[in-house]
């Protein structure tokens, strides 16, 4: 009692009926989403602008108190701090002379002198031959 060739499925006709009818149900309660937004439970922080973007270089306000918050972060220490913080900074952190200079004490200030001697010596660095 064999069917005859017409009357028989292929073999993998009922695999098939089977993935329409999963396809019709899913097809049912698909959901088009055209509209898309950030999640709000994953804020993105974006880091560098894109240059050739015209929705990101529109002039967006900046927000004083963080502006003011960045350039004293990137100050000197000497200026966002009254006192040394750290042990280092102790070490040329008064750099003001406890004692006023004063160019005419021969002791502490010695300009350069051009002797005789030390003549010869300054033309040649600059590859200029001497006038002796």
């Amino acid at each position: 009692m064999s069917a005859e060739r017409g009357e028989r499925d292929p073999p993998d006709a009922l695999q098939n009926r089977i993935h329409a009818e999963r396809a019709k149900k899913e097809r049912q309660w698909k959901l088009l989403f055209t509209k898309y937004t950030a999640n709000p439970y994953h804020p993105i922080h974006v880091i560098a602008r894109k240059p050739m973007s015209w929705h990101e270089n529109i002039h967006v306000p900046v927000d004083d108190e963080f502006l003011n918050f960045l350039h004293r972060a990137a100050d000197v220490p000497r200026r966002k701090y009254s006192m040394p913080q750290t042990e280092s900074q102790e070490i040329g952190w008064h750099t003001t002379p406890l004692v006023p200079f004063d160019y005419s004490d021969t002791r502490f200030y010695f300009p350069r002198w051009k002797t005789e001697i030390t003549a010869h010596g300054y033309p040649a660095p600059r590859g200029e031959k001497s006038k002796e």
